[in-house]
């Protein structure tokens, strides 16, 4: 009997002290795991029950519709008078009816607006539009079960108008990252999120189509693109730079202003998009609503989790939808479908797989390419030094080539934020962070500090002109080697006064003093 109680004793402190390792290997790699490593892990520790089945026989929406409304959030954002400016102006006229955010006349006291995220990590990393939080003072969320937080952005993406903003907070709930790719036109989803102030609203409705582009995200002309995966894109004998990313989930859920940021779930509870957009006359649900596919946004929100900002590369060719090239140029083929190359970039990586002007690329990764958006989402998901796959028709024939992404030459993701406590203060820099590695401590000469991944417009970092790759080494001269210093140095503030110190990308030492509003 005593040997059957030691034997028992000896397991349980052996399975607690297996335990206690785990917990311990956990915590320290954590910040490093990818948000589906992270939500693998949550999964295995906190069991669905019942398990949820598709909805495909019975139309029954209430399993899908308990798990994910306690992970789906509500963004109040706050606007002071200085964000009121032209950009903003341009921002709620372009995005305010077609995503869910609508401007109220300028005034001098400060605007607010809302929208929807959804908690993809128990740490509380949230997902959610870039223009729901773009320019915003203050950031405050609401959980489904009321608890209010300040949010921090971490960064953002015009590109593909996602942001991954992050709250403090233990095992909170999350929605399951599904599989857009697996997402079939006529199948049964769900909508999640706030229209209108109405919090924890859900909707249902089908995918209506895949892989729709609408012109929404950054469609204006510009000089240059460093930022579009392909260069810039030719729609007649005008460049004309389209740097936004767009290959949407259609769908007929009801989705209207408040939705932007939400959850699009299939049956079992799984996020396949990100609610962004919808085509309407009136500013309210017509029927047609856009979703940002969930494959596409996991690569954005890890390369910002990770860098700071999003690392993406680029093919370096020029391009137009085969029937506007046909009509501009009266090209004489016989395909109806694919991209006409209009040219090629120097240096670029079309160029050393052998791309030319006026092949037209059919197929990527061995499916047929119907418009742009079919090669744009392929592209977006992958890193520099990546390979694709294209096949392309020349003189009658085909042929498929292996092109190795270039990365970017002068990325300057932007966007903004402004105000009050640290987490306000850390918003109003304006900027994304990661800790100096050696190789970059030993190029300054320094032991220790930041560098500057991403710059957001209308913050303190842009308005001093600090550009992406600065490197910040005190804040109110406190050392700063990681983001938590930075939280505490920023409320450290001199009679409202914050400077800053550290190293332009080339080496010049900078001091610069800013005044800013408590």
């Amino acid at each position: 009997m005593k040997r059957i109680g030691l034997t028992l004793l000896t397991a349980f402190v052996g399975g607690a002290m297996a335990l206690g390792t785990y917990k311990v290997i956990e915590n320290k790699y954590a910040d490093n795991m990818s948000f589906d490593d992270k939500q693998q892990v949550y999964f295995t520790s906190n069991k669905m029950a019942p398990a949820i089945t598709s909805s495909a026989g019975e139309v029954d929406f209430t399993q899908a519709a308990a798990a994910v409304t306690p992970a789906v959030v509500y963004i109040r954002t706050t606007y002071s008078n200085t964000a009121q400016n032209s950009q903003q102006d341009q921002l709620q006229r372009m995005f305010g009816d077609m995503f869910g955010q609508r401007g109220a006349p300028q005034r001098s006291e400060p605007q607010m607006a809302s929208g929807s995220g959804v908690i993809i990590s128990p740490d509380g990393y949230i997902v959610t539009n870039n223009h729901v939080v773009a320019k915003a003072d203050k950031i405050e969320i609401t959980t489904n079960d009321h608890r209010r937080f300040t949010a921090k952005v971490i960064g953002t993406d015009p590109n593909t108008d996602l942001a991954l903003i992050k709250i403090d907070g233990e095992n909170l709930p999350i929605v399951k990252l599904g599989n857009s790719d697996d997402a079939k036109v006529g199948e049964w989803v769900l909508a999640v999120g706030n229209p209108f102030n109405l919090t924890s609203t859900v909707t249902a409705g089908i995918v209506s189509a895949k892989g729709r582009g609408i012109g929404i995200i950054g469609s204006e002309d510009q000089d240059d693109d460093n930022s579009n995966p392909f260069g810039p894109t030719r729609n007649s004998n005008k460049p004309k730079v389209k740097s936004g990313i767009e290959s949407f989930i259609q769908t007929d859920a009801a989705i209207n202003p408040g939705n932007s940021g939400g959850a699009l779930v299939n049956t079992k509870g799984e996020l396949i998009g990100i609610n962004s957009a919808i085509a309407s006359h009136t500013g309210s649900y017509e029927g047609y609503g856009f979703a940002i596919p969930i494959n596409l946004a996991k690569k954005v929100l890890n390369d910002i989790k990770q860098y700071g900002a999003v690392k993406r590369g680029m093919i370096g060719v020029t391009f137009a939808d085969l029937s506007e090239a046909d009509k501009s140029a009266g090209l004489n083929t016989d395909k109806t479908n694919g991209l006409y190359i209009t040219g090629v970039l120097p240096g670029s990586a079309g160029e050393a797989a052998g791309l030319k002007e006026g092949d037209i690329i059919t197929k990527v990764e061995g499916n047929t390419v119907y418009e742009s958006s079919d090669l744009q989402e392929h592209v977006a998901r992958l890193q520099p030094g990546d390979k694709i796959n294209l096949t392309v028709a020349r003189g009658g024939s085909e042929k498929t080539v292996a092109v190795t992404l270039k990365a970017e030459t002068a990325a300057s993701p932007r966007t903004a934020v402004v105000s009050r406590s640290a987490t306000e203060l850390y918003n109003k820099l304006g900027g994304s962070f990661m800790p100096l590695n050696a190789a970059q401590k030993a190029k300054f000469r320094v032991s220790g500090g930041v560098i500057v991944t991403q710059v957001r417009e209308g913050g303190i970092i842009d308005e001093a002109e600090l550009p992406t790759g600065t490197v910040i080494t005190n804040i109110n001269k406190m050392p700063i080697n990681s983001t938590n210093d930075i939280d505490k140095a920023v409320t450290n503030l001199n009679n409202g006064l914050l400077t800053i110190r550290g190293y332009y990308p080339d080496g010049t030492k900078f001091n610069n003093t800013f005044s800013v509003d408590q």
